[in-house]
């Protein structure tokens, strides 16, 4: 076959068989169970591939356990097994191997359980009290439309409209606000957006320290993993969403490897989040004990936005009541009113 065709072939058959779309990350609480558990039983010295056997999920997971397992059983290390099968991800594979090179992985798998369980107990805590004003909105929606119902001036169909469009409404918002990131993400818009939020009042600052604790906890994880400073400083810098913040934290290798210290390179970085690291690495750096100073700052770090973020759910229910009651109030007051619904002669 010509060259040409051959080239024709292969575009054609690309196209009818298109290469298989990554895995779909695990949720927080499925991570942390996994870890947690593959720790229990890294502990207790079960092989890996005995351990991984007696892992079980729900159809959407086990399938990667058994793929994981079929790895480990053709000779394949636990972190290589994890991340084909799309049980680890990238940065937890790389902390595994690092710890299986040291000797046993059973340190990292607990810190990741506990890690991915904090995460994901803190966002189950925050849904769970958005339950309630969303049950508020909904009664709202369903009474606010009644009085015209109830007088004839609103068919069974425009009340059914009037309770349904607000919540296609709402819905369209919460579907596009959660898909938001990922459409912005790796285009024009998204060093504009970078730029911006840091610049947001309150929830700014949360930003930068959120992205900040993130590096630094991945640092830490590889550093007490035993990967060297210079190999572990690039997979921490990516787990960085802010680009503008990334870009702070990629000077952090240039310094090192010109002979400064790692707390002296901190002071080059302008967004560390809490200058309050700057004391812990230099403590850490000379007492030889960087990850559990860094640790140390993760764990206050975490605290401060676990506060701020159940602030944040705790004042949102009541904003939530605040907007149905003005919304309510002014359905009523802006409505017909009850004296123009009654007969003329009971006026």
């Amino acid at each position: 076959m010509p060259a040409r065709g051959k080239r024709l072939f292969a575009g054609a058959r690309n196209r009818f068989n298109p290469m298989p779309a990554p895995p779909t990350p695990l949720s927080l609480a499925t991570r942390g169970d996994l870890y947690a558990r593959l720790g229990a039983m890294e502990t207790a010295g079960l092989p890996p591939e005995k351990a991984f056997s007696l892992l079980k999920f729900d159809a959407r997971v086990q399938p990667r356990v058994e793929m994981a397992r079929k790895l480990l059983a053709k000779g394949q290390d636990p972190a290589q097994a994890g991340e084909k099968s799309g049980l680890f991800n990238k940065l937890e594979a790389r902390l595994v191997r690092a710890a299986l090179a040291a000797g046993s992985p059973a340190r990292v798998y607990r810190r990741l359980g506990d890690l991915y369980t904090q995460r994901a107990m803190q966002i189950a805590s925050m849904k769970a009290k958005l339950w309630l004003p969303g049950f508020v909105l909904v009664v709202g929606l369903l009474t606010g439309p009644l009085p015209g119902l109830v007088a004839g001036s609103l068919g069974i169909g425009g009340y059914l409209w009037k309770v349904i469009s607000p919540l296609l409404a709402i819905g369209a918002l919460v579907w596009a606000g959660l898909r938001l990131p990922g459409w912005i993400r790796d285009s024009a818009l998204e060093e504009s957006v970078d730029t911006l939020l840091p610049r947001i009042p309150l929830f700014g600052r949360m930003h930068v320290r959120r992205n900040a604790r993130d590096f630094f906890e991945s640092l830490a994880l590889m550093l007490e993993a035993g990967l060297p400073m210079l190999d572990a400083l690039p997979m921490a810098v990516d787990t960085v969403g802010n680009t503008r913040m990334r870009r702070q934290f990629e000077a952090l290798h240039a310094a090192l490897e010109g002979g400064a210290t790692f707390a002296q390179a901190l002071h080059l970085v302008p967004q560390v989040g809490n200058a309050r690291v700057l004391a812990f690495a230099q403590t850490g750096e000379a007492s030889g004990t960087l990850a559990e100073m860094l640790f140390r700052h993760v764990e206050m770090e975490s605290a401060d936005l676990a506060r701020f973020h159940a602030q944040v759910a705790a004042w949102t229910p009541r904003v939530v009541y605040a907007l149905v009651a003005v919304w309510m109030a002014s359905g009523i007051f802006s409505g017909p009113g009850l004296m123009s619904q009654l007969p003329p002669d009971l006026r």
